[in-house]
């Protein structure tokens, strides 16, 4: 791939635990490449990816988005001027902690429209993913942001899933559509939360690849519920195992 960077984004239903796997990676990857530099975003409204790895969210993308249109009504006019002056600020909310940076995307004011921030969030992305050698994504639930092309610039999705059929339908069609407007170089299905992980039947995804099968947790529940991060989980615990496994079979690792 060159000097691109990896851009990983995990999409799937709600509730299947796309952001306890995308902290579980974000730590992997700390570990396995230290001398990379390493960004997660949380490109979910409902903010759960800053618990998950344990850091502290100065400034969302939203508001840096208010504050910079703000400015741009108070005299700032040029394109140019209102990019240069959100990647700065962008970089200034970044938080540099554990190996990584991070940036959320935060709630907008406005309720029920996501349509500028999700567009703002295609621009951050294509902006600053050069500047890290990882991106890992954690993705809204459903698939708006493949709809609206925020995922255009990945090269690796995750389409994560429970056992539930209206799980495996939503990664299904997230895996069609994204065929015709992700650029992915390879996508493949994580199966989360599973009761009899030896007697699951693949046939079910009906053709995307299996990444790794995950059992159902309960290391993970008592991290959930204590708020702990993804770093403070045991080694073997099976979301690391799982998302190892994944990154292994997607050669990211």
């Amino acid at each position: 791939m060159g000097d691109h960077s990896t851009v990983i984004a995990l999409s799937g239903k709600g509730g299947v635990g796309k952001t306890s796997l995308s902290a579980a990676i974000v730590r992997i990857l700390t570990e396995e490449k230290p001398d990379k530099k390493i960004l997660a975003i949380d490109a979910d409204p409902a903010i759960g990816l800053s618990v998950a790895l344990g850091v502290t969210v100065k400034e969302t993308l939203d508001e840096i988005r208010l504050k910079v249109a703000k400015d741009v009504t108070e005299g700032m006019s040029e394109t140019q001027d209102i990019l240069a002056e959100a990647k700065f600020r962008i970089f200034e909310a970044m938080k540099e902690d554990k190996g990584f940076a991070f940036l959320a995307i935060g709630r907008p004011e406005a309720a029920g429209c996501y349509c500028a921030i999700n567009t703002y969030l295609r621009q951050v992305i294509s902006m600053i993913a050069d500047d890290f050698d990882y991106v890992v994504i954690d993705g809204e639930a459903g698939i708006e942001q493949i709809n609206r092309r925020v995922m255009e610039k990945v090269t690796h999705l995750l389409l994560v899933s429970d056992q539930s059929r209206k799980g495996i339908e939503i990664i299904k069609t997230i895996d069609r559509v994204s065929k015709e407007l992700v650029m992915a170089e390879k996508s493949g299905a994580v199966l989360n939360r599973i009761l009899h992980p030896e007697s699951l039947d693949e046939s079910i995804l009906e053709g995307i690849p299996l990444l790794s099968v995950i059992g159902a947790d309960d290391v993970l529940v008592e991290n959930d519920i204590e708020g702990m991060s993804s770093f403070e989980l045991p080694k073997d615990a099976r979301i690391l195992e799982g998302a190892r496994k994944a990154l292994n079979k997607l050669e990211i690792i």
